[in-house]
């Protein structure tokens, strides 16, 4: 049986690299925190509240990417007897936090912010300083949204939109920073047409308009990181085309009779969990389905290897007695055979 640390120890960190989604989130940090300093700034110098929306949506954004990082770390955390499949899901909860804070917070504030300037608007002083402040933002929000759209296009399969990629992926920080970054670029061109508005017209309530559409398009945002989020925390599968291909694998090898019951989970960004009932051809002894699985486990691996929990429950391994089962099972931690419910 696999050892795990006692529940009273605290568990240890798995050691290893920086991973591309940790950098797309290191750089969003940066970014995001420069330009909350200048566009609080410029709001102060200006009195604009559109500005001030974007200050706030850059702030939030500057904590939940701290967020995410912590989850991130946390996802890293090493099995115990507690948590046997490891913490790979607290990535799914931390993300929803995000989308909490971005709906409630960024959103929130903005509408709220530019509601209350609609009833008694202030004449802008100096807009050059928010389109200087707006360019500013527009070039760090592009440079963190081309880092996390790299990191996209790596699973980005042939004829697909990099919108179906970003609703594919299972990695659900580069999912958020991606979402977030094109929220503020699309906040960044409404604050810039509301100063730009304002000024040209003479019209002080198109600033504080601009405001209340980038509480919206915030709120929009949070919705997807949500919807996202809550799925993979519920427990996602593999996609059709993926299964699939799984089934194949297992199909294909000369001992294998027949696949059922192929189920898959994910447990984390790159960690997922797969089931399948196995019945193996009749006419094989328990030396030849061993050296099957283990050829299953092989081929599912090299082409999966973010498979890392993998249970084959098979029919020909009924007279295969309990003691033997526990031995094989500790010879092989994370990969386990069990008799088949199948008659």
């Amino acid at each position: 049986m696999r050892d795990f640390p006692p529940a009273s120890e605290p568990a240890r960190a798995v050691a290893g690299p920086v991973s591309g989604s940790q950098r797309v989130i290191h750089v969003a940090i940066a970014g995001n925190l420069v330009i909350a300093v200048a566009k609080f700034g410029a709001a102060m110098l200006t009195g604009s509240s559109a500005m001030l929306a974007e200050g706030f949506h850059s702030l939030v954004d500057t904590g939940n990417e701290l967020l995410l990082l912590h989850g991130a770390r946390r996802s890293r955390l090493a099995a115990d007897e507690a948590h046997p499949f490891g913490y790979g899901k607290a990535t799914y909860f931390w993300a929803l936090i995000v989308a909490l804070s971005v709906f409630s917070v960024g959103g929130g504030v903005s509408v709220y912010e530019g509601i209350v300037s609609l009833q008694s608007p202030s004449v802008l002083r100096d807009p050059a300083w928010n389109y200087a402040v707006l360019a500013m933002s527009a070039v760090f929000e592009g440079l963190s949204w081309r880092v996390s759209r790299r990191e996209l296009e790596r699973c980005r399969r042939p004829g697909e939109s990099l919108w179906q990629t970003a609703r594919r992926s299972m990695d659900v920080l580069v999912f958020t920073v991606f979402i977030e970054d094109s929220a503020a670029l699309v906040g960044i061109t409404i604050a810039a047409c509301g100063v730009w508005l304002s000024h040209h017209f003479d019209n002080p309530y198109f600033d504080p308009a601009a405001s209340v559409a980038i509480g919206l398009v915030l709120i929009g945002a949070a919705a997807l990181l949500a919807h996202k989020s809550a799925r993979l925390l519920v427990g996602e599968s593999l996609d059709a085309d993926q299964i699939a291909q799984l089934r194949r694998i297992i199909a294909a090898d000369p001992a294998v009779e027949s696949v059922h019951h192929l189920l898959t989970m994910q447990l984390g960004p790159d960690k997922v969990l797969l089931t399948a009932a196995v019945r193996f051809e009749r006419n094989l002894d328990l030396d030849a389905v061993e050296q099957a699985i283990a050829r299953l486990e092989l081929a599912i691996k090299l082409q999966y290897p973010s498979i890392q929990q993998l249970f084959l429950e098979s029919g020909a391994l009924k007279g295969l007695s309990k003691s033997h089962r526990q031995a094989r099972a500790a010879d092989t931690p994370e990969t386990a055979s069990a008799p088949s419910s199948l008659s």
